[in-house]
């Protein structure tokens, strides 16, 4: 909650919701492309934004068995993750006026199996590979935009 007072010199009370996600990405690559998945819902505004393959690290799992996981549900591919190569962070209100800070890790990865296949109930969904020039054009959350870039230059 945050006091302040009005003009009049009541004071008013603002409820503040926080909202702090830690989560692990992955990115695999094919020649000049990336593979991305499309957010399929969203609670706050980021339906049909494009991102790497990921989700919330669960309690107690390693950031890079999230990635195996998230891959494996959301894209349907097998994966062995080779190593980090960025940290990133957002901070940005919502929509309902959540104060939401998101810091994510975004590990290479190799793709060993599988088919690619959409989720098309889940909330990510539409994996498909992308050409690296693409990342400035597609809609994307700016602090991924920016890791990405740094990433695809490794």
């Amino acid at each position: 909650m945050r006091p302040r007072e009005n003009m009049a010199g009541f004071l008013i009370v603002t409820m503040v919701r926080q909202w702090q996600r830690v989560s692990a990405y992955g990115l695999a690559r094919e020649g000049d492309t990336v593979l991305l998945v499309q957010i399929g819902r969203s609670a706050h505004g980021d339906l049909g934004k494009w991102m790497p393959p990921g989700g919330t690290i669960e309690h107690g799992e390693h950031p890079a068995e999230t990635v195996v996981r998230e891959f494996a549900e959301t894209t349907g591919l097998e994966v062995r993750v080779d190593g980090l190569l960025e940290v990133g962070s957002d901070h940005r209100q919502l929509t309902g006026g959540i104060d939401f800070h998101g810091v994510f890790m975004l590990y290479g990865v190799t793709v060993l199996g599988g088919d690619l296949r959409p989720q098309p109930d889940g909330i990510m969904v539409e994996p498909s590979w992308h050409s690296a020039s693409e990342l400035d054009s597609i809609p994307m959350l700016d602090a991924v935009r920016d890791v990405l870039r740094t990433a695809v230059k490794k």
